[in-house]
């Protein structure tokens, strides 16, 4: 029985699991939209979930630093660093160079979903893999018309 056992381990570490849903929430905050496995992308939706509402929450939110009052800037700085420990500060995409996964959470995402309560991602099946017929789904930010 799993009572009270919440999560899928995807036949992994505790380790590779942190490491891989870390690379794929940087991965979906900087692309805005990524194609995994329908479990994959089940499971990454609640991490990014509380993230987005992190930042949404933050007092001053879309403002600079040296902007702030010092309790708005104490109050950004720690949540910065809270989401810090899960998300990498910068990633690299392939074709651009590295890209500020901070600054694009913290001035994109949050004036967007500031009135938000929740909601924030959208997961659309897409049918079933080729190689081995394992669900695939789009997993996505919506945009604030959405």
């Amino acid at each position: 029985m799993r009572h009270r056992n919440k999560g899928r381990k995807f036949g992994r570490t505790s380790s590779h699991r942190r490491a891989m849903f870390r690379n794929m929430a940087a991965a979906l905050i900087v692309h805005e939209k990524i194609d995994t496995t329908e479990a994959k992308a089940k499971e990454l939706r609640g991490i990014v979930e509380r993230i987005i509402t992190k930042a949404a929450r933050s007092n001053g939110v879309g403002e600079a630093l040296d902007k702030l009052s010092a309790e708005d800037r104490a109050r950004q700085v720690h949540l910065r660093r809270i989401i810090g420990k899960f998300l990498p500060r910068f990633y690299h995409d392939g074709q651009q160079d590295f890209v500020d996964v901070m600054d694009k959470l913290f001035n994109v995402y949050g004036p967007r979903f500031k009135t938000r309560p929740g909601g924030y991602t959208r997961i659309t099946k897409l049918g079933n893999r080729r190689g081995d017929n394992s669900p695939i789904a789009r997993i996505e930010i919506l945009s604030e018309n959405s």
